[in-house]
Formats: structure tokens, C-alpha cells, sequence
């Protein structure tokens, strides 16, 4: 096979840029799409050149089903396929569930939820013909609870619903030797949330620590490859201890 391409959602800032240049180093041809972080968008473009990597990054709004089908017609024709999908975009906002907007509401399934549907399912017929596929979904520690989330609601509902697609998707795909896996990060020093925020959490969390932008790195690398060729469905909780 030659230079595996990885499709990157929610790519160019936090988790999902680490990933895209994690991937670059390994030898990946790097396709990544944004939503509104242009000037990350251009800076992730001129390193991944920088790099000399056959890369793709630009603007999707992968809540938009017709722009995921541009996208995905986009990396076929600039990088020949797709090998590797990485659904890490999900955005969230923290608000009490009955002062939550019908529209944020709405947004949080959008962008959150649909988009694993939208692009998994337009990359799994290119992975069937090559016979070899990984998709890495992102959800959040102890989605798998169900619990009680009074200030996510929605995103924690969306991010559970992730789970169940990512074990459909598994069952559905798995004979043609393509694995769908879901990664669960807790606190992560993303950039996403504030560092006092995050310190005020490391008493919460079992290991003593925040993770790091290398944690997730690392758990992609592995569902990537080879050495993961029979998980299949699962869900790595990426959260120190924290929320199982």
C-alpha cells in the first residue's frame, strides 16, 4: 500500500492538530478541515508543508452533510483516498439545561454527534475497496454513565450517542478488516479550558495529573495501527481515572 492518507475533523487546533502533526512525522498524508479557525487552518498548512507532506487542510463545516461530501471528494482528488478517519471535532458550551437555547441545543447534536455519521459513512466505501480502514471517533469520559449532566446536557447526550455509532459502525465494518474505535478523553491540556480550571480538577483525578495533547497522540497512534488490528469497538477512556 502506498502513503496512507489520514482525514482529520476538528484538525488544525488542540487534539486534533497534535494528531495531524503526530501523523505527518509517522509518514501520513494529512487531510484536515476547520470551521471557522482560518488563521490555524493557514498555520497548520505552511508547517505541514514546511514538513514536505502531502497535505490538505481548508474549511468544512462538517455539521453541513453537503460539505462533508466536497470535503471527502476533495482528499480523493488531491490525495487519492481516505485510510484513516480521525472525528475529533466537538464543540461544546457549559450552560444549565433549562437556560439552554433551543438553537445551542440543536448545535450540540450538529456538531457533535452528526458528523461522525456524515463522514464515516462517506469514507467507509473507499476503506471497503482497499480492504483495510481505521476510524477513531472522539467522545468524552464516562459518556458510557449516562449520568446526570446538568451544565452538558446535550453534549454529553451527543457524545454518548458517539459510543453507539462507533459499536455499530464496528460490528458493520469489521469483516472488511476495518476498526472502529472511540477515544474518551477527561481533562486534557488542549487549550480548550482555562490552566486554572484544569488545576482545580487535579485533585478529582485518580492519576494526580491533567493529560496532555502526547496522551492522545499516543492512543491514536495505537488504534492506527497494526498492533490494533483486532479492536474493534472499543472505547479507550483517556481520563487518568477520572469519571469510571
Amino acid at each position: 500500500m502506498g502513503q496512507r492518507v489520514a482525514v482529520i475533523t476538528g484538525g488544525v487546533k488542540g487534539i486534533g492538530r497534535a494528531i495531524a502533526l503526530a501523523l505527518a512525522d509517522d509518514g501520513w498524508s494529512i487531510a484536515a478541515c476547520y470551521r471557522r479557525s482560518v488563521d490555524a487552518g493557514n498555520e497548520l498548512r505552511d508547517t505541514l508543508r514546511a514538513k514536505r507532506v502531502r497535505a490538505l487542510v481548508e474549511r468544512c463545516d462538517v455539521s453541513d452533510p453537503a460539505q462533508c461530501e466536497t470535503f471527502v471528494a476533495n482528499v480523493r482528488a488531491e490525495l487519492g483516498g481516505v485510510d484513516a478517519l480521525v472525528n475529533g471535532a466537538g464543540p461544546y458550551t457549559r450552560t444549565p439545561l433549562f437556560e439552554q437555547s433551543l438553537e445551542s441545543w440543536h448545535d450540540m447534536f450538529d456538531n457533535n454527534l452528526h458528523p461522525v455519521f456524515y463522514m464515516s459513512r462517506l469514507v467507509a466505501p473507499l476503506m471497503i475497496e482497499k480492504k483495510w480502514g481505521r476510524i477513531v471517533n472522539f467522545s468524552m469520559a464516562n459518556a458510557d454513565h449516562m449520568s446526570a449532566q446538568p451544565m452538558v446536557t446535550a453534549h454529553y447526550i451527543a457524545k454518548s450517542g458517539v459510543l453507539v455509532l462507533t459499536r455499530t459502525f464496528a460490528k458493520l465494518l469489521g469483516p472488511h478488516n476495518i476498526t472502529v474505535n472511540a477515544i474518551s478523553p477527561g481533562f486534557i491540556a488542549s487549550g480548550s479550558a482555562p490552566d486554572e480550571e484544569l488545576a482545580k480538577m487535579v485533585k478529582s483525578i485518580p492519576a494526580g495529573y491533567v493529560g496532555e495533547l502526547s496522551d492522545c497522540v499516543a492512543a491514536v497512534r495505537f488504534l492506527l495501527g497494526e498492533g490494533a488490528r483486532y479492536v474493534n469497538g472499543a472505547n479507550i477512556q483517556l481520563s487518568g481515572g477520572w469519571g469510571v
